[in-house]
């Protein structure tokens, strides 16, 4: 299925779905960032997706970070709460999502690094190395809210 991607432009559509999803910001031992390159975009993104009934947020993060990257981990603390009305994603069916994603980071602890179905390739970044990828905003909003020691985040 098909995604473009809206964020705060002009005659994006209106939303018609809100849909529960959780990211992760995982650090190894050496403070390197884990990233994954979409291959619906080929942009570099956080692991991350849709929260499944029966499952809890923190396991979300934990599961998508396992099936996109390869990693296992343990969800640590809450980055933020992202819900910004003027970010959403059209679908090919005709779907509007508007974006509401709760932003883990989280401990590695274990797995092989390896990328998943969705991803051109999962690597771990110096993170003065991150500024020059190609990424959405919304996500580089999400690392700098990490890094600059942000919990709790609303946005």
């Amino acid at each position: 299925m098909g995604r473009v991607d809206y964020y705060h432009q002009g005659g994006s559509p209106a939303a018609n779905s809100l849909v529960p999803g959780a990211s992760a910001v995982v650090v190894d031992e050496q403070g390197r960032i884990l990233l994954q390159r979409r291959r619906d975009n080929s942009r570099w993104a956080l692991p991350g997706g849709v929260m499944e009934i029966g499952e809890g947020i923190g396991r979300t993060a934990a599961r998508e970070v396992e099936e996109e990257t390869g990693i296992e981990v343990e969800p640590d603390h809450v980055v933020g709460v992202y819900s910004d009305p003027g970010h959403v994603f059209a679908y090919d069916d005709g779907e509007v999502r508007q974006e509401f994603s709760v932003c883990i980071a989280c401990r590695v602890t274990g797995g092989q690094l390896r990328p998943g179905d969705e991803a051109l390739e999962a690597r771990f970044f110096e993170p003065g190395d991150i500024p020059g990828l190609d990424m959405h905003p919304s996500i580089r909003k999400r690392i700098d809210d990490y890094r600059e020691g942000r919990r709790a985040v609303i946005a």
